[in-house]
């Protein structure tokens, strides 16, 4: 039986076709020596190559039909387009920003990850670092290291009773949860894309708003992935909004707190002490205010770092290849379910529009995403199109603050688990293009936006967006602004980026639908941009009175 996190290839083009043996594995990072095991027992024989430059790698990929990497290995655009009979690049952990997903899309290579493997060990050194932070461990350790026999200044607190506050309630979330109850301590949570009528799916875990979670917890834990929406998500605002002697635990992403923000109000008393794993900057920079503070404890990025961690994204990526190789079967595909590379490679642009389609759909909707409403439309009706609402749909996911396990096969559980429902249709025409994907998104509280594309030669474009007709590479960032429709709003626009070194690629605008002489309701601009704005910008551009609204989307 084919697994449930599993698609099968419909045509896989290599059982039975290719012995284990013929087929060249490459393991470019360090990995638990089960994994060598584990190819070695499947009658493959894998080569190690650690330390690999680019160069080095173009030189060695014609006849690689896998590649395995951790962190350190980059498997760029030129790699993959050096490695004709690549097949499948396997990532021994979750995070893939060191595989060019879409050169490995374009090229019907999949890209799959091992999302589970540090889940464990990620949530347990969360639960450490809380219980180290309400004895003060760190600090005891080092003064008896110093030859001082004190219990001045280290008077803790139990655990027992207090309020936990878990933010992101996904797969560490959850075992966080899990842990810190049979700790005795009371857990509330707060994950926007989980329904608090519906409640947190564990018994004895309450759902409710941030600002609810903050202000009643002693203990807050992140457990979010780094985007846009929640860039700083412990901001100034929010911290005065948490508990007088709470305690603040980040062993998720840098860059989710706001360090200077943190660091006023430790030094306020405000907060009593805060234990970080990551940092905005990494490493931080040995002058960092908050590493000179008593009151907090630093460790270097440790979340996925435990033997049992290593050695299980190790095994799993070396199965998940095997069968793959062996069977044509992908488990945790990031890119692609499995099916043949001349199926991918056929649909691989489409792929790529309904990813961007997805991104583009969820970041400019200000409310989550509930309901999805594909349409393929034309010749592409013919082809196998499977990939298609899977790739919009863990776009969508994956730009609403669902961490980074998510991908083309787990993407509808994930869907299901978040009440985002998926409608597709199709249609064997399509009115103004051979082939298109067009899109509907419903959100809460009734917002709704469409969004068009259409493939010209093997490119994707946007060509509609809230009914206005567009002509857009979805690639870069693109600035999106709501303005009073009246003369003179372009131009100062365009002054502020200018002044600004911002550079526009390519400018379109859609008039409000009724416009009267003088101006009157909203327009639409699209700004293509060379270079991605910085806060300040933005805030430059939200400064003019005709200006409603600005937004980056990054594409």
């Amino acid at each position: 039986m084919t697994p449930q996190n599993a698609t099968p290839a419909p045509d896989a083009p290599v059982k039975n076709r290719t012995t284990p043996a013929q087929f060249r594995v490459v393991i470019c990072d360090e990995l638990s020596p089960a994994a060598l095991s584990i190819f070695r027992e499947k009658g493959f024989e894998p080569e190690v190559k650690l330390g690999q430059t680019e160069a080095q790698l173009v030189a060695l990929a014609p006849g690689v039909h896998a590649f395995v990497v951790r962190s350190a290995t980059k498997i760029t655009r030129k790699v993959i387009e050096a490695a004709p009979d690549l097949r499948v690049v396997g990532r021994a952990g979750v995070g893939v920003d060191n595989v060019d997903s879409d050169a490995a899309t374009e090229r019907g290579v999949v890209v799959m990850n091992t999302p589970t493997g540090n889940t464990v060990t990620t949530a347990e050194l969360a639960i450490t670092l809380l219980t180290c932070l309400a004895r003060h461990v760190p600090r005891a350790d080092a003064l008896v290291k110093q030859g001082q026999w004190t219990k001045k200044g280290l008077t803790g607190t139990e655990l027992t009773g207090k309020t936990l506050g878990i933010v992101g309630l996904g797969r560490i979330g959850r075992v966080v949860a899990d842990r810190a109850l049979g700790l005795k301590l009371n857990v509330v949570a707060h994950d926007p894309y989980l329904s608090i009528d519906k409640g947190s799916g564990i018994a004895g875990v309450e759902l409710a708003t941030l600002d609810t979670v903050l202000a009643a917890s002693d203990f807050v834990t992140l457990h979010v992935p780094f985007m846009d929406s929640t860039r700083n998500i412990i901001s100034k605002e929010r911290i005065a909004k948490m508990k007088k002697g709470a305690r603040l635990i980040n062993a998720a992403r840098g860059g989710l707190v706001d360090e200077a923000a943190l660091l006023a109000a430790l030094e306020s008393g405000h907060l009593a002490g805060a234990a970080l794993d990551v940092f905005t900057e990494e490493p931080p920079p040995k002058d960092h205010p908050l590493l000179k503070r008593a009151d907090v404890i630093a460790t270097p990025h440790l979340g996925a770092s435990s033997e049992e961690a290593q050695f299980q994204v190790a095994v799993d990526i070396a199965h998940q290849i095997c069968e793959f190789l062996v069977e044509g079967v992908a488990h945790n595909a990031v890119n692609a379910p499995a099916v043949s590379a001349q199926t991918l490679r056929e649909i691989a642009p489409f792929t790529l529009l309904c990813e961007r389609l997805g991104a583009f759909l969820a970041q400019v909707s200000d409310k989550p995403v509930r309901k999805l409403e594909l349409t393929i439309a034309g010749d592409i009706t013919k082809k196998d199109t499977r990939h298609l609402p899977l790739a919009l749909l863990s776009a969508v996911l994956r730009h609403q603050g669902v961490d980074e396990g998510v991908n083309l096969v787990n993407a509808p559980v994930l869907a299901k688990e978040r009440g985002i429902q998926l409608l597709e249709s199709r249609e064997s025409t399509d009115a103004v293009f051979q082939s298109a994907i067009h899109v509907r998104a419903t959100c809460d509280e009734g917002e709704t936006h469409t969004v068009s594309g259409a493939i010209f030669g093997r490119s994707g474009m946007i060509v509609n967006f809230d009914g206005l007709e567009l002509d857009l590479e979805p690639k870069g960032a693109v600035l999106i602004t709501r303005h009073d429709d009246q003369p003179g709003v372009v131009g100062m626009l365009g002054t502020i980026l200018g002044s600004h070194r911002i550079n526009i690629r390519r400018i379109e605008l859609g008039p409000a639908s009724h416009y009267t002489p003088g101006g009157r309701g909203l327009a639409t601009g699209v700004l293509s941009l060379y270079e991605e704005p910085g806060q300040p910008v933005l805030a430059h551009l939200r400064s003019l009175e005709a200006v409603r609204d600005v937004r980056i989307v990054r594409l």
